[in-house]
């Protein structure tokens, strides 16, 4: 396949296709190749500019700059969003959270792609729907992503699987040892609304519909998954200074040896080891009855539709998903790969003994709704259950529950 791509693009340019999912010359009558931009996150492991740097090297008259935005989820929206609202031809490729596809597939601001140029065949399963709206491919999956439950293995015999196994280790810890018990990501942002839709999807519900459309949470699983938070942050076993915590906060706190369980992705776990060795192991996250379910995370490769190289564009994002490149993703970056086959690499598990124990994960969790107005959906979840967490000893876990639902009902009967 990799060898027919020129062949492939050069009938498209013969054939003037200007068709959607046919990256071709701009309006104002571009090649479609050329220098491009990568608007993408904050590269805080620094392994993005050396990929970029052998892209370059041999494309010298379609070379790539590296334009970090802000390492939050939300503002490097707000970037994007901007940006594309004002048609600006800036941003060619972008990187995008896998919940943002529907919204800017809906708006115009990315452009649909050809299935057969990428080999999407050998990617996981759940991250290629991260990409499709509306049957159609609108990015190409980059990184992964799922939810672990880090670990003391010094601490406890064997990891919990269910909810009732977690708390009655994360007590038993507390009290033996001076440690906190549990924490997620519970600020009031999307990590709350991640973690949140994980207790849920744990206890056997779903808050929306896959579309988005509909508000599916049943009352009592909702108040299952409220009841679960409750319960720690009553008891003690989430201390409550985790309401504060987002990834980094979390991180640190279990890296550092103040707690004995942490709800994080993948990232945290080189630096959990290197200050742990040993004494820290990971699992897929526990639920009601058995092993939980994650959110699926990670990022996806878009073409801005305002781009005025988007031939190059598409060019870059084939080099940039190869599983080469996938394999330094892995091994530089430390971020979950999307070729299934490197999850079963037995020189990667033994450099990363957490890679069957994500695949598990990753291949039994729920993508967020895909939905054009999910941003709001988001805000309305982590909104209600921070307050819902602010205060629960009052609380309660069923009206919780039916409030959330009721405010997630209104705004999608206005839609």
């Amino acid at each position: 396949m990799f060898r027919t791509l020129p062949l492939v693009l050069a009938a498209f340019l013969a054939a003037g296709c200007a068709a959607a999912g046919d990256p071709g010359g701009g309006e104002d009558g571009s090649s479609g190749t050329g220098p491009i931009t990568f608007a993408t996150g904050r590269d805080t492991t620094a392994y993005l500019q050396p990929l970029l740097d052998r892209w370059n090297q041999a494309h010298p008259a379609e070379k790539v700059t590296l334009l970090e935005l802000p390492e939050a989820a939300d503002e490097q929206r707000a970037q994007m969003v901007a940006n594309l609202q004002a048609r600006s031809s800036r941003y060619d490729v972008l990187g995008l959270d896998v919940v943002w596809t529907a919204e800017f597939a809906e708006n115009g601001w990315i452009i649909p792609l050809e299935r057969g140029l990428f080999p999407l065949d050998r990617f996981l399963p759940p991250v290629v729907e991260t990409a499709v709206y509306k049957g159609k491919l609108w990015a190409v999956p980059y990184t992964s992503n799922a939810g672990l439950l880090y670990y003391r293995t010094d601490l406890m015999e064997k990891p919990p699987k269910t909810w009732a196994e977690l708390r009655e280790i994360a007590r038993e810890v507390t009290k033996k040892h001076d440690i906190d018990g549990y924490a997620g990501q519970f600020l009031a942002y999307e990590g709350l609304t991640v973690n949140f839709s994980e207790a849920v999807q744990s206890a056997g519900g779903q808050i929306l519909s896959p579309d988005g459309a509909e508000v599916t949470l049943d009352p009592a699983k909702g108040a299952v998954a409220f009841d679960f938070l409750f319960q720690g942050l009553r008891e003690g076993w989430i201390p409550g200074n985790a309401l504060s915590f987002k990834e980094e906060e979390s991180r640190l706190a279990f890296q550092e040896g103040r707690l004995a369980f942490a709800r994080n992705w993948p990232h945290a776990y080189g630096p959990a080891k290197a200050e742990l060795g040993d004494k820290v192991a990971v699992t897929r996250l526990p639920g009601l009855d058995g092993p939980g379910s994650s959110a699926l995370g990670g990022a996806n490769l878009a073409i801005s539709a305002y781009s005025k190289h988007q031939h190059t564009a598409q060019k870059f994002i084939r080099y940039f998903t190869s599983l080469e490149n996938e394999r330094r993703v892995l091994t530089e970056g430390s971020f979950p790969p999307v070729w299934t086959e490197l999850y079963d690499d037995p020189e990667l598990i033994k450099r990363f003994p957490y890679l069957p124990v994500l695949k598990e994960s990753i291949l039994a969790a729920r993508a967020r709704p895909v939905s054009a107005n999910y941003n709001q959906l988001s805000l309305v979840i982590a909104d209600a259950v921070a307050k819902a967490l602010a205060d629960p000893t009052a609380a309660s876990a069923g009206d919780a529950a039916a409030s959330m639902k009721s405010e997630l009902e209104e705004i999608i009967a206005t839609q």
